[in-house]
């Protein structure tokens, strides 16, 4: 019976092995480890209150408590208790009469205290082994415990309760929570200690549970979270693991229980069968002579007369010896000095085995706590119930000691529990209504990003009247989506040839660029570029000086590519709001992204461009075109697919383009062909317009935002804003107590922290919690599983709502299209760029569905644009080659 450590650990390692078995769905079947989900999904977080009443049916007796949790300087915990008697002909009769009973004490015991007209929530803790498929029902598996109520297995106990409460109709219950008596050890610790995520009960039986990662837990649908485990582990050995370390003792047991073969472990180590081994141990040694001097009396021989209180009575210290006299008279033993120090050896070793045993278990759950969690060491709390773990005066100091000993890198606090399941039915059902009445108000909150197909539909339509407002002569003044002329009067048809320039500016870094294009049967496009930085100070100086600087990083890169003597034709993407004039004529109207060069701003810039390479008297360029990347986009899609017509940018910033009938710009003269427009969308909104599907949250972004009142359509879709709604809505959700235990972090007070690859890293269906929670701490938020889950969830409400709203304005920019040209059905394909669109994991899904939707007569395909301010730039220098040489021909 005395086991090595190598032995305890060699049981860890197949109780583990028993666990995932348990889990698993295609072997729990025949798992010993039953491994029940109990659908608790969260432990207590200290904000809980409220008047609950807990039911306690697991003996002999049955206890009601009325369980008042409140709130004032510190969380307070009331409770007043009544015992009711189960008597034997009740446990053995019907399964009504069991439930009739039930429902008559607590009518009783609220008539008591003047309670009946309350609806109270109510905790139900049945400790025998049930099957549930959600926290408010439970399938009864098999009676234990002397318990044989007919017409009960199988059926839902709550159901049984439900309907003994209705048959009276006196009083009304809310059944939120079932119950097994070892959750609720686990829950009333960790009411106490928030670390507690394990409890154990070693008393009459023994049981345990424990917090396990949703994504292990096969027999539940969905990964995210965590749920409480109630492992049955008393039949752990049932299928032979344990036969090498069961001893005669332990099969003479077995072979004389209610339930032989069964529940192997609880054997071993529960008190309701210790005094029973230590008995069948004594009668062997007196058999053979080692004590008692041969003697058996007939009361040593009667099954149960040595119990188990007796052994933790022989194994004190001081007066065990004196003790080990008494019981042993009792049992007609006239017992030796040497006779009681051999009986206490063996309670001892009786006793140790079984702390031993406990403590291999229980390690094997700490290690699998300390995987799912990917720690190097483990801090956990465990909550423990019990009576031999209470009363036997050793039991609990070896336990700890040898889990310390078998789990070496874990930090573990044992926590007592007190009056663990009735009090703890109750925190179970205050953790269940306190997320269900939080889960209520997100949900409330959250339901103002979710957008009906009928304001989708709305959202479109207001998009085509700004559209038709900013294309016409007598409103485009005050129209707010500006629908600017590009002078872009066609998409690349392939035969485009020569060397070009680009320039690229629209940020703190300058790109010049060489694309060699050629046509014909080996169409290609070869680029070479150069970056270059723009000091601060240059930014923000004079116009002149910036252009300069510009000019000189052209000459650099004229030199390092050996091409200074031609005069190349050149392309110039410039990222600020341009009004053009012509396809090489752009005034600056302002500058935004931190710029500030004076003398700029009302100024043609491509005029201020070749003022610059004037003034430097080297080389000569021949400044073909202004570019906005958004046209740029739709050009590079356009030379891999001529059915491209549409541009779309959603990165940081928004923007879309497309080619629009010249006889509808009324800003431009003629009414031939067609030329594309630079639709500014992002200012969408800023008449107000979108106002009645804005929220508190969206407003508060806007005030605090650089230019209030501005863009406010870009603000709700772009990836620049989206982090800073939902960093407003968690600030939001913390005041509120939903979050972060309603401490309200330096971080989340900071602008701008959530960048939008936070937003597609939490998103990501491939990422765990663990890592969402991995994130969350590298920006100083400390969160629990579930505060994961809701940030998780409130990034996706933001984010489809922003897909979805993108996909209103390009829906009425191609039905416009379709339109324009009196075509029932219409093929086109929308050139993309944009990290948002690249990188999140949602966004472009939601988008092409928005639009197959709301434009269901268009067929449209969306094309990922490669370098469109480079490469576009120069495709567009290139078109505008090719028709100046036609009209001049």
């Amino acid at each position: 019976m005395r086991l090595s450590d190598d032995v305890l650990l060699d049981v860890m390692k197949r109780f583990q092995a028993e666990m995932v078995k348990g889990l698993g769905r295609d072997t729990n079947p025949t798992a010993t480890l039953k491994m029940l989900p109990t659908f608790v999904r969260s432990t207590p977080d200290g904000s809980e209150k409220g008047d609950f009443i807990a039911l306690d049916l697991g003996g002999s007796y049955f206890r009601i408590l009325r369980v008042k949790v409140s709130h004032e300087k510190k969380q307070t915990v009331q409770m007043e208790t009544e015992i009711y008697d189960t008597p034997e002909d009740i446990m053995h009769g019907s399964g009504t009469r069991l439930f009739d009973h039930v429902a008559e004490c607590l009518g009783d015991f609220m008539e008591k205290r003047e309670i009946k007209d309350k609806k109270l929530p109510v905790g139900f803790t049945f400790s025998f082994p049930c099957r549930q498929s959600k926290l408010d029902e439970g399938y009864l598996i098999t009676w234990t415990k002397r318990f044989r109520a007919s017409g009960v297995e199988g059926a839902d106990v709550v159901q049984l309760l439900n309907k003994a409460i209705k048959k009276r109709g006196d009083y009304d219950a809310d059944i939120m929570a079932v119950v097994n008596d070892t959750v609720g050890t686990m829950m009333t610790c960790g009411f106490d200690d928030q670390r507690c995520e394990v409890g154990i009960i070693i008393g009459t039986g023994t049981n345990a549970c424990y917090m396990e990662e949703m994504r292990h837990i096969d027999l539940v649908e969905g990964d995210e979270g965590r749920m409480c485990i109630n492992t049955e582990w008393g039949a752990f050995g049932d299928d032979g693991t344990l036969e090498d370390i069961r001893t005669e003792f332990d099969r003479e047991i077995d072979r004389g229980s209610l339930n032989p073969g069964k529940q192997l472990f609880e054997k071993m180590v529960s008190g309701m069968y210790m005094g029973e081994l230590v008995r069948l141990i004594l009668v062997k040694m007196a058999k053979e002579g080692l004590i008692f001097e041969g003697r058996i009396t007939p009361e040593l021989l009667t099954k149960g007369k040595f119990e188990t209180k007796h052994v933790s009575a022989i194994e004190k210290s001081k007066e065990g010896l004196h003790k080990a006299k008494e019981i042993l008279a009792r049992l007609g033993v006239e017992p030796s000095h040497e006779d009681c120090i051999a009986v206490q050896h063996v309670c001892t070793i009786v006793s140790f085995r079984s702390a031993n045993l406990v403590a291999a278990t229980l390690g094997a759950i700490l290690n699998q706590l300390r995987d799912n969690k990917g720690v190097g060491r483990l801090r956990t709390t465990v909550g423990v119930d019990g009576s031999l773990y209470k009363m036997h005066p050793q039991y609990s100091r070896r336990l700890h000691k040898t889990v310390r000993r078998l789990v070496p890198d874990s930090d573990v606090r044992f926590l007592l529990s007190e009056s663990g399941s009735g009090k703890g039915a109750a925190m179970v059902t205050a953790v269940a209504y306190r997320l269900s009445e939080q889960h209520r108000l997100i949900n409330a909150t959250l339901a103002e990003f979710k957008l009906t197909n009928e304001q989708l539909l709305q959202v479109k339509k207001r998009m085509r009247m700004e559209i038709e407002a900013g294309l016409r002569k007598k409103s485009h003044d005050h129209a707010k989506v500006k629908m600017l002329p590009t002078f872009v009067r066609s998409t690349p048809d392939g035969t485009e040839n020569g060397d070009f320039l680009a320039l690229d500016l629209g940020g703190t870094n300058f790109r010049v660029l060489l694309v060699k294009i050629r046509s014909g049967k080996r169409r290609m496009v070869e680029m070479h570029n150069k970056i270059y930085a723009i000091p601060v100070e240059v930014m923000q100086g004079t116009g002149e000086e910036l252009f300069d600087h510009i000019v000189s990083c052209i000459s650099d890169f004229l030199d390092y590519m050996g091409i200074k003597g031609a005069r190349l034709p050149l392309g110039f993407t410039f990222s600020f709001p341009c009004k053009q004039t012509s396809l090489d004529a752009g005034i600056l109207l302002n500058w935004t992204k931190g710029f500030k060069a004076t003398d700029c701003e009302g100024e043609d810039v491509v005029n201020l461009l070749r003022e610059g390479i004037k003034r430097r008297e080297e080389f000569d360029l021949d400044v073909v075109a202004v570019v906005n990347d958004t046209v740029g986009t739709m050009m590079t899609c356009a030379y891999e697919d001529p059915n491209c017509e549409v541009g779309l940018i959603v990165g940081t910033g928004s923007n879309a383009c497309y080619m629009e009938e010249m006889r509808n710009i009324e800003m431009v003269e003629g009414d031939q062909g067609r030329m594309c427009v630079n639709m500014e969308w992002g200012a969408f909104g800023d008449n107000g317009c979108l106002d009645d599907i804005r929220t508190i949250y969206d407003k508060a972004v806007d005030e605090y935002s650089l230019n209030s009142g501005k863009q406010r359509y870009e603000k709700m879709i772009s990836g620049m804003y989206l982090g800073e709604i939902v960093r407003n809505i968690l600030i939001d959700f913390t005041k509120r107590g939903f979050l972060f235990r309603g401490q309200i972090s330096e971080t989340l007070k900071t602008r701008s922290i959530f960048e939008t690859k936070f937003l597609s890293q939490i998103e990501s269906d491939r990422l765990a919690l663990l890592q969402v929670r991995t994130i969350l701490q590298q920006l100083g938020l400390n969160s629990t599983c579930d505060d994961s889950i809701i940030v998780k969830t409130v990034c996706g409400a933001v984010s489809r709502r922003a897909a979805q709203l993108c996909g209103a304005g390009m829906a009425a920019v191609v039905d416009k299209i379709r339109e324009n040209r009196g075509l029932e059905h219409l093929d086109i394909t929308v050139g993309v760029d944009g990290t948002l669109y690249k990188l999140h994991p949602h966004f472009s899904k939601f988008m092409h569905q928005t639009v197959k939707e709301l434009a269901p007569k268009c067929d449209v395909t969306f094309l990922l644009s490669e370098d469109g301010s480079g490469k576009g730039a120069a495709l567009i220098t290139a078109v505008g080659c090719r028709l100046r040489d036609a009209e001049h021909n």
